[in-house]
């Protein structure tokens, strides 16, 4: 099997695209019963983690800005390293992701050895 990365983005630009608390309860439940499903299928690799919404982008090697992506609407939310046969079998994977219930997308890219 191989490893691969799934990245998942969401756009949080404007007070409306923010879910009710109540909304983000059970999305949290979601992805709970989504990260569970995935370790009984034993296809996560590491530990799961939730990130920050800050950050910093170095660019040039010296201009540092607030990031961490100034120039895109998109922040990255969290990512996830799964194993996979390939990048079908990833994208099949990736389709049950709770991110699409508030827009969100996934990126997939597979480790190199």
């Amino acid at each position: 099997m191989n490893e691969f990365l799934l990245i998942f983005r969401r756009d949080f630009t404007t007070a409306a695209d923010q879910p009710s608390a109540e909304s983000l309860q059970q999305h949290y439940r979601a992805w709970k019963e989504w990260f569970e499903n995935l370790a009984a299928q034993d296809r996560l690799v590491g530990p799961t983690k939730r990130w920050d919404g800050a950050g910093k982008v170095v660019r040039n090697a010296k201009d540092v800005t607030d990031g961490p992506y100034a120039d895109i609407k998109e922040s990255i939310g969290g990512m996830l390293i799964i194993k996979a046969n390939d990048y079908d079998e990833a994208a099949e994977v990736a389709k049950d992701c709770p991110i699409f219930a508030f827009g969100g997308n996934v990126e997939i890219r597979k480790a190199l050895s």
